[in-house]
């Protein structure tokens, strides 16, 4: 089928590409035109738009606009040009991880308007072209349906990685979930090859190959141990890779979340707050902490500069 998509970063371009794979006719689109001329170039079935108006005018209707920009205002005003351009019972398909209540809010809108919203939480980073995609879609229902050869292409099969999970709104709630457990898996794996390599010496340890023992018949095994594994087996040591870890916000939202609805989420919290330690170089809590100590037993406490750990 006939698909626009806006957004060819990492995930967009690579989208696309699979789309045009499988056989779909894509138009695309991206504020830097260079992109998708070049894509188009090197991608049979990929047509290129140097503008919005452009790509509209390039599929016949009932037409399907995925949009792949970042969540917020790039995304709001990309909708709001959308709505300006398409015809009615056209859809739009946010593939972004916008904020469910924005997606709840744009939805009624671009409903009020005559327009489809569906919301598609999208997960498989930069592994997506080889391996699919795993989609959380929310949307009327019969809008999905007519939209589902698009899904059926994207995933990592027909029948698996992507379903209609709910309305408008549900896609990108489940998507922002999935994210917050992501956060207390990955902290989970930090931690427990950081307690293996306090005793690597000792023992004669090799992480990678622990990693690798995990990756089969353990019931700890997954993708992220997958690419554990992987980033091991380059230098165990990760030598020149900082310690300061970002969060993209999906976290947040879902501790919020969780504390708003009234459910303990400890792991996801903790994980959360931990990426936050990884961005201090030295925190005053902790040199509060030690401080502490040091007033009400008398433990020794590490002076700054040069100097050995002394008693006070």
């Amino acid at each position: 089928m006939q698909i626009g998509l806006i957004g060819l970063g990492r995930m967009g371009a690579n989208m696309a590409r699979r789309l045009a794979r499988d056989g779909h006719l894509v138009v695309v689109y991206n504020r830097t035109t260079s992109k998708a001329t070049e894509l188009a170039t090197e991608e049979k079935g990929v047509t290129a738009a140097l503008t919005v108006k452009e790509l509209v005018s390039k599929l016949n209707p009932p037409r399907a606009v995925w949009v792949m920009v970042p969540a917020g205002r790039a995304t709001g005003d990309m909708v709001e040009e959308l709505t300006r351009l398409l015809s009615k019972g056209d859809a739009i398909i946010d593939g972004g991880n916008s904020h469910y209540t924005e997606t709840l809010r744009r939805g009624k809108e671009v409903s009020r308007k005559g327009f489809h919203y569906v919301d598609v939480g999208t997960s498989g980073g930069v592994w997506g072209l080889k391996e699919g995609y795993s989609m959380m879609v929310g949307g009327d229902e019969k809008v999905v349906q007519r939209l589902r050869p698009v899904f059926e292409s994207l995933a990592p099969g027909k029948s698996k990685g992507w379903g209609r999970v709910g309305t408008t709104g549900a896609g990108h709630y489940v998507k922002m979930v999935h994210n917050g457990i992501e956060y207390g898996m990955m902290e989970a794996y930090a931690e427990g090859f950081e307690v293996l390599r306090a005793k690597r010496e000792q023992f004669g340890l090799d992480l990678y190959q622990v990693a690798e023992i995990w990756r089969f018949g353990s019931v700890i095994r997954s993708w992220l141990l997958d690419l554990t594994a992987d980033a091991l087996s380059k230098d165990p040591d990760l030598k020149g890779i900082a310690g300061y870890v970002e969060d993209s916000g999906e976290g947040r939202w879902t501790a919020l979340e969780a504390i708003d609805v009234g459910v303990a989420a400890p792991i996801i919290a903790t994980s959360l707050f931990m990426r936050f330690v990884s961005r201090q170089d030295e925190r005053y809590a902790d040199k509060l902490l030690a401080s502490m100590r040091q007033e009400f037993g008398g433990h020794a406490v590490k002076t700054e500069g040069p100097t050995k750990t002394k008693l006070k």
